[in-house]
């Protein structure tokens, strides 16, 4: 593996740090950000300053006018992106458009992609993916209970999801649903369509996504057969074509947030004095910052790792899975360290950690818990042949 960074790269990770030390960390404090996340118009606020500075939505592929980022590629300007709560909004580059992104320049129509794909890609909109249900299709897909059934040229879907990213302000949808034979398939939708109804928004700990988290119900919603996404009965197959790289673009973008943690932290440490000497001075706080910067090593190479064997032309569903339970758990303990390190004003407004902290929460539960993960690995290994 040569994790080398080409110059051009190493370019725009710059470019991208500037642009975010510049111009969306003095947005910060702004009054139109909500607990369910930035506003319609902060966001396209940000969204218009990543436009002017040739940053928006730069995984995308060039034909659709991005900048076709590789795998290891995003792993270096998503990280400089997290390193502000807003940077992952202003560059179109957040969950669950992001993954919305990656799939549809896979498995959609060219029709399809000239409707929803271009638009989301140009900033204009968002989307949704509506797969999580509230009675345990998440983590175990297979209990899937939202039904479609073929009605002449539609197909009618009738369910409930919930935990949907995003739906509150999304232009369209994705729509995980079980078909007759029990296989599975996705659906596009726009949300206007009679039957898609947003039931309640739902409070959580974080706030950086765009619409929030929102309960949907299906009521006898009619989707023509041609807004069916890829072929039908393969919608777990594409699950795992979106799910894979997502979770890793995930583990990027808060990997920035943990640094931006810790580098306050180690400001607070060196400046701040506690008898007699700077507080990073004294074993137990120095400590701390060293498991950090061992933590944030760690995870940056088992991210970068997966992302060289997606580059590969691998699936990555083992390497991804071990990556996803790495990031979050040691970016959970990176910035929970940081908020002990800096005492009162780890729990308060004063500096940012306090929010980056309810953000990272989350992490450890959304894209699969790690429990989920460490079962699925454990199965695995237990599935291979010995060697003597």
């Amino acid at each position: 593996m040569n994790f080398s960074i080409p110059d051009d790269l190493r370019a725009l990770k710059e470019k991208t740090r500037r642009f975010i030390a510049e111009e969306i960390i003095p947005m910060e404090a702004d009054s139109r950000q909500t607990p369910h996340g930035p506003s319609a118009e902060l966001r396209q606020e940000l969204i218009e300053k990543a436009r002017a500075h040739g940053l928006l939505t730069p995984h995308a592929s060039e034909k659709m006018g991005g900048l076709g980022l590789s795998h290891f590629s995003k792993a270096i300007v998503f990280e400089e992106a997290g390193y502000s709560p807003l940077g992952p909004v202003a560059l179109n580059i957040h969950a669950p458009d992001e993954g919305n992104v990656h799939l549809m320049e896979v498995v959609a129509t060219e029709a399809q992609k000239e409707r929803w794909l271009k638009p989301m890609i140009q900033g204009l909109t968002r989307s949704c993916f509506a797969m999580t249900e509230p009675e345990g299709a998440g983590s175990d897909p297979q209990m899937l209970a939202t039904t479609a059934v073929l009605d002449g040229g539609d197909y009618v879907i009738n369910g409930r999801k919930w935990l949907i990213t995003g739906a509150e302000g999304a232009s369209f949808s994705i729509i995980m649903a079980k078909m007759e034979d029990g296989s599975a398939t996705m659906f596009l939708t726009d949300t206007d369509r009679p039957g898609f109804i947003i039931e309640r928004a739902m409070d959580s700990l974080d706030s950086c996504f765009a619409g929030g988290h929102q309960v949907l119900r299906f009521d006898n919603l009619r989707i023509p057969a041609t807004d069916v996404l890829g072929e039908i009965g393969k919608g777990f197959r594409y699950a795992q074509i979106r799910l894979a790289p997502a979770r890793l673009t995930h583990c990027m973008r808060w990997l920035g947030a943990a640094q931006r943690s810790h580098d306050i932290a180690c400001d607070y440490a060196r400046k701040r004095l506690s008898f007699g000497k700077p507080l990073g001075e004294h074993q137990g706080v120095g400590f701390m910052l060293a498991d950090n910067e061992m933590d944030l090593h760690t995870t940056r190479l088992a991210i970068w790792h997966c992302a060289d064997v997606l580059d590969g032309g691998g699936r990555a569903n083992v390497e991804s899975s071990m990556a996803k339970v790495i990031s979050s758990e040691a970016i959970w303990r990176v910035v929970d360290r940081c908020v002990q390190i800096l005492g009162g004003r780890g729990v308060t407004g004063e500096t940012i950690v306090e929010r980056i902290f309810r953000d990272v929460r989350a992490f450890r539960i959304y894209d699969g818990p790690s429990e989920v993960h460490r079962m699925s690995l454990a199965r695995k290994i237990m599935a291979r042949s010995p060697e003597i």
